[in-house]
């Protein structure tokens, strides 16, 4: 009987070993086989560069989000100021003329369709006359919101007439004295911005109209541009010296050639500002009076805006007032009850 003998190994080695899926998994050694390393790193980076993906669309969603938090708080913001002041609803822009090394500007509102006007009122608000004017992410800003001349100025328009509300020389916010509003450069200032809005808006007739110590502000500018300015209207004058100056109490109206018309509340509580100073200065200017009655209820100091120094509770029927007369040249009754 012959013996069986084990088959011996084909030269060249051993006969490889079946390989258990341990054996697959992990060489000698424990560490990953090259080609299942391969594998797994694929793996992780998949998930990373799903975990980055998702990390970008995450963040550019907060963008997002605060770009639309930001522009409905803009928007709510121009919502409550248009609510507030009710001439923004008209079209409203800023016209500035560079000067020498400073800037004037005025703030036009006129009604919308009309791109050229016959009539230009040419507004200049009580201390400090100071606006500010600037835009604010795409919106109008300024001061003095409360003024009469510039809370009331939406009633001078008509299809015919354009209001323009006159600010300090932006070299002059800081400090806009009286002495300075007689000197000739404020006369050149003023005239070169009523020049280029009449530019604008093809507007050669203006018509001046101060309020409070705006009054002395549009004495002076039509005093010097009798060429330019019209007319003028003066309100709730300056009549005394305050702190600021001498108002209109050293002022000479015989070198106004152009027509003048006052308009004065009856019960003006404030002191350098008298009704009875306005009667005394019509007589004096040869010019006549319009006298308002009533309005309020008022509040605040006797020289503030929100009292009868400033027309309160009666803006409207003031205003249509001043503007028959730019337009007819009739002196109007006086206002009110």
């Amino acid at each position: 009987m012959m013996r069986a003998f084990p088959k011996m190994p084909a030269l060249g080695g051993e006969k490889p070993v079946r390989e258990s899926a341990n054996t697959r998994r992990y060489n000698d050694d424990y560490s990953f086989a090259p080609v299942d390393c391969a594998m797994q790193m694929a793996q992780v980076s998949s998930k990373e560069r799903a975990f980055v993906r998702l990390r970008r669309r995450r963040i550019q969603l907060r963008k997002l989000l605060a770009h639309a938090i930001v522009a409905l708080a803009a928007t709510a913001c121009a919502a409550v100021v248009r609510a507030a002041d009710p001439n923004l609803e008209h079209p409203t822009r800023i016209v500035t003329v560079a000067r020498d090394g400073y800037t004037i500007a005025g703030l036009a509102t006129h009604l919308p369709g009309p791109s050229k006007f016959k009539h230009g009122i040419a507004i200049f608000p009580g201390n400090p006359g100071i606006l500010r004017l600037r835009e604010e992410n795409g919106e109008v800003r300024h001061a003095m919101g409360g003024n009469f001349l510039i809370r009331s100025r939406r009633h001078w328009l008509d299809e015919d007439t354009l209001v323009l509300s006159i600010d300090a020389p932006s070299d002059r916010w800081d400090s806009f004295t009286q002495a300075f509003r007689e000197t000739e450069r404020y006369g050149k200032d003023v005239a070169a911005l009523l020049a280029e809005a009449g530019r604008r808006f093809g507007i050669d007739d203006w018509t001046l109209v101060g309020t409070s110590e705006g009054s002395v502000s549009a004495f002076h500018a039509a005093r010097m541009n009798p060429m330019l300015a019209r007319r003028l209207i003066l309100t709730a004058s300056l009549f005394m010296p305050n702190r600021n100056g001498d108002g209109l109490s050293s002022a000479d109206f015989s070198q106004l050639k152009i027509p003048l018309l006052w308009v004065h509340h009856v019960d003006d509580p404030c002191r350098v500002t008298a009704y009875s100073d306005a009667v005394d200065f019509a007589r004096r200017s040869h010019a006549p009076l319009v006298t308002v009655r009533g309005g309020g209820p008022g509040h605040g100091p006797a020289c503030q805006a929100r009292t009868a120094h400033g027309f309160v509770g009666i803006e409207r029927q003031t205003v249509l007032a001043m503007r028959a007369w730019v337009k007819t040249g009739k002196v109007p009754q006086d206002v009110g009850p």
